[in-house]
């Protein structure tokens, strides 16, 4: 599980290439939604 919001936006912006705005207006459970998305995207695209 994520510790750190700073770090889930990170990671998000790591694999989709967001830009900070794009956060704003998300809530907690939306950024840890995107943030499994993220993960599991890096994760197939390291296989």
């Amino acid at each position: 599980m994520i510790n750190d919001v700073d770090d889930a936006i990170a990671d998000i912006a790591t694999v989709f290439h967001w830009q900070p705005e794009a956060f704003h207006q998300m809530s907690f459970a939306e950024l840890i939604a995107w943030r499994e998305k993220a993960r599991e995207r890096s994760e197939n695209h390291e296989q």
